[in-house]
């Protein structure tokens, strides 16, 4: 039968398609990265009914529905790993370093923008949120916004439903789990509406000018486990739109493993009680 079928992938094909993933949204396979890719995409293959990943190539490149299908190829592909209050070193140096700052540094403006770069299902933004409910009543006289966005729109479907199994609970408090989620049935948690009303979803690809081109004066941008995929060049770019989309005195949160070494010298690298983050310098004036 045809899903039992081994589907081969020759390499120039591979080439073919890594060098198309690479130009839609900065993703590099090497060569070592061809046997992953075969296994991933296979049973994609298998679900649009297509022989080969010749055909498959070909649907992406001409295909009306391309950009559809390039945003689940590249899903397929990365590890779309994510949960509530994940990496909280960092976090506790947002909710009990930075936000404190901002209080102070924005009090005039009472004006607060946060976006999560890649956040997928919609851990990361929603978690933001929480830790905003959680400082205090100061922000509630303030203009809030948190944009979570991503490349992929089944992971934005998601997201934006708010309903969550506990995989992604694995290190959510009961009493952040009894204050801010409803239980429902078949181990489903629904995250309340004073979160909810704080995030909204967009879909963005990170090295598209005129997408990028929407997003502007943020105070904090977090973009963690994300450019990892990407190759130097690319990193480069997104880095550059990330500063360019800051604020002067913003911050730019990365995943542990990520730096700007060899990306960036525009960002200070700060050291706080929690964790080190990344702050665009304002600019100074003749």
């Amino acid at each position: 039968m045809f899903e039992e079928q081994h589907i081969a992938l020759p390499d120039d094909v591979f080439r073919l398609l890594r060098d198309l993933v690479h130009s839609y949204c900065g993703i590099y396979f090497d060569d070592g990265s061809k046997f992953l890719v075969e296994r991933r995409l296979a049973r994609r293959l298998e679900e649009r009914q297509v022989r080969t990943f010749e055909e498959y190539y070909h649907f992406l490149r001409y295909d009306r529905k391309r950009d559809e299908e390039l945003a689940v190829l590249v899903d397929n592909l990365t590890t779309n790993e994510t949960y509530f209050f994940r990496e909280s070193p960092q976090l506790r140096a947002f909710s009990e370093e930075i936000l404190p700052e901002l209080r102070t540094t924005l009090a005039d403006r009472k004006s607060l923008r946060i976006w999560s770069a890649g956040c997928s299902t919609g851990e990361e933004p929603y978690t933001i949120a929480m830790l905003l409910l959680e400082s205090g009543t100061w922000w509630r006289d303030w203009q809030v916004e948190i944009l979570g966005s991503d490349i992929n729109q089944r992971v934005l479907h998601t997201a934006r439903k708010g309903v969550y199994k506990k995989t992604s609970h694995r290190v959510s408090t009961p009493e952040m789990m009894k204050k801010y989620f409803v239980e429902e049935g078949k181990g489903d948690y629904r995250i309340i509406d004073a979160v909810r009303e704080l995030v909204s979803f967009s879909y963005v690809n990170l090295l598209d000018p005129f997408k990028t081109s929407l997003i502007s004066n943020m105070d904090v941008i977090f973009c963690r486990n994300v450019i990892i995929y990407f190759d130097r060049d690319a990193k480069k770019k997104v880095v550059e739109s990330f500063h360019d989309k800051l604020r002067d005195n913003g911050y730019l949160l990365l995943g542990h493993s990520e730096s700007l070494i060899n990306i960036s010298n525009a960002f200070v690298l700060r050291t706080l009680k929690n964790d080190m983050v990344y702050q665009k310098p304002a600019r100074t004036r003749a």
